[in-house]
């Protein structure tokens, strides 16, 4: 079976594994899926991730953050371009999200860069997710 869109199927793996309460979620590997997972890491909105390799494609294993309360990190987990409605913006046009508490997620030239790191590098690119 082919994916039409397997960012939004991370996207949503990570926002429906929270909803249940999971410690962690399993998905198929990719380069682009595996640098996105990185920056969510390195903003501390997911825990930890590695790579499970099984002979074939590879799994992503993603382990969820909760609060102390045991409430989820993330709020909200939004794909903004889709396959129908590529959204692309400059570098002036980069969204705040949440004033600094979010991050957005840019498909850039210079790689997969988070909303402030394509700032700080004066690139703008493809806008594929916000999260806060």
């Amino acid at each position: 079976m082919t994916m039409t869109d397997p960012i939004a199927d991370l996207l949503t793996r990570v926002r429906n594994a929270q909803r249940a309460g999971h410690k962690r979620v399993d998905i198929p590997l990719s380069k682009q899926k595996l640098e996105i997972t990185r920056k969510l890491a390195d903003a501390c909105f997911v825990e930890a991730f590695k790579i499970i390799d099984d002979g074939l494609q590879g799994t992503l294993r993603v382990y969820l953050k909760y609060t102390p309360e045991g409430k989820a990190v993330i709020r909200a987990l939004r794909r903004v371009s889709k396959p129908g409605r590529r959204t692309y913006v400059g570098v002036a046009d980069i969204p705040r999200v949440r004033g600094g508490m979010g991050i957005a997620i840019l498909s850039t030239s210079r790689g997969i860069l988070t909303g402030r790191e394509a700032r700080a590098a004066g690139v703008g690119g493809e806008l594929l997710a916000v999260v806060h």
